[in-house]
């Protein structure tokens, strides 16, 4: 795989609120240096960026279809976009 940087755009559905699910992706996303937001959705779904490269962004969206021990993730959805440079990580409120 390449370590080109590229962008991973993600929605997650099923129960992904109210769990710590923001924050435990806030943590793994730190934890492999990667750059993004993450933010709770109205309809219920958890929306997040990442940007970094290639092979962990990958893993990053594969941690996303279990997350924070307490959710019960039904599905996610990936859209791979051209990154627009973000430094950190951040929850969106």
């Amino acid at each position: 795989m390449s370590d080109r940087r590229i962008r991973a755009h993600v929605f997650v559905s099923g129960t992904v609120q109210g769990v710590f699910y923001r924050a435990n992706t806030r943590s793994a996303a730190r934890e492999r240096n990667l750059d993004g937001w993450v933010l709770n959705l109205e309809d219920g779904r958890v929306e997040a960026v990442f940007e970094g490269e290639k092979a962990t962004v990958e893993e990053m969206v594969e941690w996303c279809h279990d997350g924070s021990p307490s959710a019960t993730v039904e599905s996610v959805d990936v859209e791979y976009e051209e990154p627009t440079g973000i430094d950190g990580f951040e929850i969106r409120r």
